[in-house]
């Protein structure tokens, strides 16, 4: 069942989780300068197509994690319309609070700035009943048993993700990527890859998994933490060229930049694995 099938209170205890979670996901990118502007400035082919991308994302969410358990595609639609809804609405009420929209600004550029600051809400009002609920049988549906093969690879997509939208607007990561030397990047790549394996594998975190039965180490690696590493780049491309990152870079330029995001969204697709 989804969310619109709740009882009054249950919807309103599910949408303030949606809310908390939203601003408690999205607050690093509200308060932060660039993605101030971006929404301005954003193509809007590119803005849409994020949006695009994003509601398949939070309908996989809702139908793995979300409000509640769901048995037909149509209430996980309808919760991920729901969360970026909510999202919506939190970035608007969060930027309004710090003076980033007034009613002097064009409906498009305040459009351009909730629709790009909704996105990594939107993820965290999916996932608030999850990590924000008090009762385990909350939980229930995000199932305490081994995830598929499908369901690790989306766990990883959606940490790289919420972790590359996160530091792809900014300067940094430019900035990391030409201070680098030559074989840096690979360097980067190759530890990154590493620590992608180990989080889930080797040090015994919370959540940590274990290898198929009868998989040997190498299988794990190239199945899990190799593919993941090449979605995860995937996905660091696709942030970066949203958000102009690498218009009018060089191929080689653009895969270093590539590869810095692509740390931190290693660290995030290993993180989901764990907690997801």
């Amino acid at each position: 069942m989804g969310l619109a099938a709740f009882a009054p209170r249950e919807t309103i205890t599910a949408l303030a989780r949606a809310f908390g979670g939203a601003i408690l996901f999205g607050l690093p990118l509200l308060m932060t300068m660039e993605m101030w502007s971006l929404g301005g400035y954003i193509e809007r082919p590119r803005l849409v197509g994020m949006v695009l991308v994003n509601i398949p994302l939070l309908v996989a969410l809702s139908h793995y994690i979300g409000f509640e358990p769901t048995a037909r595609i149509r209430d996980d639609v309808a919760d991920a319309f729901v969360a970026y809804a909510v999202a919506f609405v939190a970035s608007a009420v969060v930027l309004a609070l710090f003076g980033e929209i007034d009613p002097a600004m064009s409906l498009d550029e305040i459009t351009g700035k909730l629709v790009v600051q909704a996105v990594p809400g939107s993820m965290g009002a999916a996932l608030a009943a999850k990590e924000l609920g008090g009762d385990d049988d909350d939980d229930e549906h995000a199932v305490e048993q081994d995830p598929t093969y499908p369901a690790d690879l989306f766990y990883m997509v959606a940490g790289a993700l919420f972790m590359a939208f996160n530091m792809a607007p900014t300067e940094e990561m430019i900035l990391i990527a030409f201070q680098m030397s030559r074989g840096q990047p690979l360097v980067l790549a190759l530890i990154s890859l590493g620590l992608m394996h180990v989080f889930v594998y080797a040090v015994e975190f919370r959540g940590q998994h274990s290898r198929p039965p009868g998989m040997s180490l190498a299988a794990a690696f190239l199945r899990y933490t190799v593919v993941g590493y090449a979605l995860v780049l995937l996905v660091s491309v696709y942030v970066l060229w949203t958000f102009g990152r690498l218009d009018g870079v060089s191929i080689p330029a653009a895969t270093s930049i590539v590869v810095v995001l692509s740390f931190p969204g290693a660290i995030g697709a290993a993180a989901a694995r764990l907690i997801l």
